[in-house]
């Protein structure tokens, strides 16, 4: 069974950084989905198990993906919040038979208890 954990939620002004962090039990390709009050829970960023990475639209060039294998965590480095950004950051891993990062939900097969993000003006 994968497990994650996922830290580094929080609150933080408009134009600030946070950096969230998910270890994981093994080493798999993950991805970042958040989730507004309301809202369907949406890609946010992905990097497959050889260091490959992608990212949705309105997040590149403020979010920084990366992973280090040695300790089996990823990170998500959010730099330029806004407060549209404000959600729950859920970390996901996919099946170990897929190394190739995935922007689809149905992609992964293990997902994180989610931290909260919230972005003020």
């Amino acid at each position: 069974q994968v497990q994650l954990v996922e830290s580094g939620g929080g609150l933080v002004q408009a134009g600030g950084s946070l950096r969230l962090s998910c270890a994981a039990s093994g080493r798999y390709a993950m991805g970042w989905f958040r989730q507004a009050p309301g809202e369907d829970r949406e890609f946010v960023s992905a990097i497959s198990s050889y260091g490959t990475t992608v990212y949705e639209d309105s997040v590149k060039g403020r979010f920084t993906i990366s992973r280090d294998n040695a300790e089996n965590t990823v990170s998500l480095q959010m730099n330029n919040l806004k407060p549209e950004d404000t959600a729950v950051y859920y970390c996901a891993a996919r099946s170990p038979r897929y190394s190739s990062a995935s922007r689809y939900r149905s992609g992964y097969d293990y997902w994180g208890q989610g931290t909260q993000v919230t972005v003020s003006s």
